[in-house]
């Protein structure tokens, strides 16, 4: 199992860089970033965009994976974004990767002035700005004139470092969701649920079942998804101790995750926790079970 880091674009750069220099140093698989324009409880503070940090934290580190967790087409546009991608991808020398999801009907969802989506108008959009992103990252030259967006000779050249394209990873617990990740997904994304520690271990093992079944069905192999778990929505509590990490890592490990991800401490916000802690688990525990 992997163990990554998500660290929110809460700082300013001059202490943000340390940040990601750290998740570079302390051996973390990779460390991502929510793509927002303001997220719940930090819509009224410091909240800086994700693209740009991503660029930033290029510039700093040398072997972490960056990414995205998760971008939706609340706000953002395939072609435009593509070409974010693809030049994020050579700053980093192929280090990216893409979270992508239907978003939700919170503040990103009514920032450019329409209404929500509903559930299946997201769910569409979703389709339409993967099947499109796709396309614009692995091929030179795109036309598209069907589904939500469109695209006149887009150009993305030279592409990515990583080819054939940089890897997506899809945030779905539906059924559409689960043939989405099948279709275009080199990982998978939950953040896992319930009420108790096993409820949502057991929640995220139907889920894992649910995803194998529909890669199963589009003749692809399960074991080429990777299966990540955003860890802070769900009643473990994995930053605890040492102990508390690995005791709840190795529970989602057998229940088919293969990458854990956890939020780098903001003191003072619901992913307050001990520094110290933190980086010990990253030093001494990770190790562990990889």
């Amino acid at each position: 199992m992997r163990t990554s880091t998500c660290i929110l674009p809460v700082w300013r750069w001059g202490e943000a860089a340390g940040v990601w220099r750290s998740a570079d140093e302390l051996g973390f698989h990779a460390a991502y970033t929510y793509d927002h324009l303001s997220w719940r409880t930090f819509r009224d503070k410091t909240w800086f965009g994700a693209v740009p940090t991503l660029a930033a934290a290029a510039a700093v580190t040398s072997r972490v994976r960056l990414g995205t967790l998760i971008t939706s087409p609340n706000y953002r546009e395939p072609v435009l974004f593509a070409k974010d991608v693809m030049t994020l991808d050579d700053l980093s020398d192929g280090r990216i990767t893409v979270g992508l999801g239907a978003g939700t009907t919170g503040f990103d969802a009514t920032v450019l002035g329409h209404e929500p989506w509903t559930a299946r108008e997201r769910a569409d959009r979703l389709r339409d700005f993967t099947a499109l992103l796709d396309r614009l990252l692995t091929e030179p030259a795109v036309t598209h004139d069907e589904g939500a967006y469109r695209a006149h000779e887009a150009r993305n050249v030279p592409g990515p470092v990583q080819r054939p394209r940089v890897p997506f990873a899809i945030a779905a617990t539906g059924p559409r969701g689960y043939r989405l990740t099948a279709q275009y997904g080199d990982a998978w994304v939950t953040t896992g649920g319930g009420d108790t520690p096993a409820e949502s271990r057991a929640m995220v093992r139907e889920q894992v079942a649910r995803l194998e079944q529909a890669c199963t069905d589009a003749g692809r192999d399960p074991a080429s998804v990777e299966r990540i778990l955003l860890t802070g929505f769900t009643p473990d509590h994995p930053l605890e101790s040492v102990d508390a990490f690995l005791e709840t890592a190795r529970a989602y490990q057998d229940a088919g995750i293969t990458e854990i991800v956890l939020h780098w401490p903001i003191p003072g916000t619901e992913f307050d926790a001990d520094q110290e802690v933190f980086e010990r688990i990253a030093r001494e525990a990770a190790p562990q079970l990889a």
